[in-house]
């Protein structure tokens, strides 16, 4: 095989994750917290906040699977995780 054979190959492979990541994303529910808010959280999956260097309100995204095993999205906002140093 020669390497432009390989490159296309590695090239070609290389995109197909891109667009299966892509569809992925596209089915997952996205959804913004309010007081109230019903949630179905069987496993949480990531958890990530923006970056904060002092203690204030931050936005931050928690990533899970409901009962039903679809993953689903959360947006919310917290205190960011530098409040928490000295208590």
């Amino acid at each position: 095989m020669n390497t432009k054979a390989v490159y296309a190959a590695c090239l070609f492979a290389a995109l197909n994750i891109c667009t299966l990541s892509a569809r992925a994303e596209a089915d997952v529910t996205h959804q913004t917290y309010t007081y109230g808010t019903h949630l179905d959280i069987q496993k949480v999956l990531s958890m990530k906040q923006d970056a904060s260097p002092a203690c204030g309100i931050v936005n931050a995204r928690m990533t899970y699977l409901d009962s039903q095993g679809k993953t689903r999205v959360l947006d919310y906002s917290k205190f960011a995780d530098g409040c928490n140093e000295g208590n």
